[in-house]
């Protein structure tokens, strides 16, 4: 069953934002993961506060999405994230059918 990597983020440095992107796609790849939203425009529709900026990753599992979470792979990336932004990272299970 399909997992959800989504990630709320707000970027404190830019270069270091870059960076982390290009080390994080790599290592997300690797994992067989894809992206189904990056940094695309938002829209409230209910609730609050506004949104920040989404991504959204999909994974064929939910242990691939923890294996790349602790890959030596994202580990580079997690160096620079401290810097590069500030979010919510949120794993979600697909849909069970029933």
């Amino acid at each position: 069953m399909a997992a959800y990597v989504i990630s709320e983020v707000e970027v404190r440095d830019q270069a270091a934002m870059e960076a982390y992107r290009a080390l994080a796609a790599q290592a997300i790849d690797r994992y067989g993961g894809r992206y189904l939203a990056r940094g695309g425009a938002t829209e409230l529709v209910e609730g609050g506060p506004s949104a920040k900026t989404i991504i959204m990753v999909e994974f064929p599992s939910m242990a691939r999405a923890r294996e790349w979470y602790q890959s030596p792979e994202y580990a580079e990336a997690l160096k620079l994230r401290q810097t590069a932004l500030e979010r919510r990272l949120l794993f979600v299970e697909g849909v069970v059918q029933v």
